[in-house]
């Protein structure tokens, strides 16, 4: 049975981190290196071992990734491997447009998208899903029933995996600018919270912005997809709203410094193990 590895505190200052985003920047990476080939079970839980997960925690997200549809698992002698669906190949390719955006905290384009939208109650599972479609987008709720997003946001391909189960009309959207005598700044501080959005900035450097980082003892691997997966939950939470709504010593473009660089120290390494691990 795989234990958790303990990690060293330069890159353990984000805390816990959650086992299915680990899991989703390891395969985002796979795909993106061209390793698009079914991979032992063991290799997913090794390297998540050395990432802080344990062996059957890492093996049961890896389960529930099958019953989504998002895993093929299938056995080769006494090994279990998994593959990646159609579906999964989809979500990773939208996901790393953004991952990889040269502009990752900017709005695209100018004015503001608005949504409204009613899911029946008993269809809770599927409302929690349009909001968090809406969040990774950049929305938040301004008042009852409406939230906003910076930018001109392309809704329908967000919701696109939601298409087939969405009620009729149930989504109504809209461009917009504020005007003048009645302008959005004063809502946006309480729509999001702009102090918990630098302290999430502030984490991220704290464990990812030292180049001397890579000298723990982690494998690179590994660190990859702890950075990718920090990356993901930084993005997440960032909405891109316009500069003009931020301090000017917004953390954002450190953020971005700090990625790139260690990105481009742990890509090769990666690599290499990776292409290793699938026997390549």
């Amino acid at each position: 049975m795989t234990t958790a590895h303990p990690l060293p505190p330069e890159i353990d200052g984000l805390g816990a981190r959650n086992p299915r985003q680990l899991l989703l920047a390891l395969l985002g990476e796979q795909l993106d290196l061209g390793i698009d080939i079914p991979l032992r079970a063991g290799v997913y839980i090794d390297v998540l071992g050395d990432a802080g997960i344990a062996g059957p925690t890492a093996r049961a997200g890896l389960d529930r990734m099958v019953l989504r549809g998002f895993l093929t698992r299938g056995r080769v002698g006494r090994e279990v491997e998994y593959g990646l669906t159609d579906h999964a190949r989809d979500v990773l390719r939208e996901a790393a447009e953004r991952v990889h955006s040269p502009h990752p905290f900017s709005p695209q384009g100018l004015g503001w998208t608005l949504v409204t939208f009613s899911v029946p109650e008993g269809q809770r599972t599927l409302r929690h899903r349009l909001r968090a479609a809406l969040t990774w987008e950049g929305f938040a709720p301004v008042r009852d029933g409406l939230w906003v997003a910076p930018g001109e946001v392309d809704l329908a391909g967000a919701l696109e995996p939601l298409r087939d189960e969405l009620p009729a009309q149930c989504v109504v959207a809209f461009r917009a600018r504020d005007l003048p005598e009645f302008p959005l700044a004063p809502s946006v501080r309480g729509a999001w919270d702009l102090d918990a959005l630098r302290d999430d900035h502030d984490r991220f450097l704290a464990a990812w912005d030292d180049p001397d980082v890579l000298a723990a003892s982690v494998p690179p691997l590994s660190a990859l997809t702890m950075l990718v997966s920090d990356w993901l939950a930084l993005l997440r939470a960032d909405p891109r709203l316009p500069a003009e709504f931020m301090d000017a010593d917004w953390p954002a473009p450190r953020s971005i410094d700090a990625y790139r660089a260690r990105r481009s120290e742990l890509i090769d390494p990666a690599r290499d193990v990776l292409t290793r691990l699938a026997g390549r």
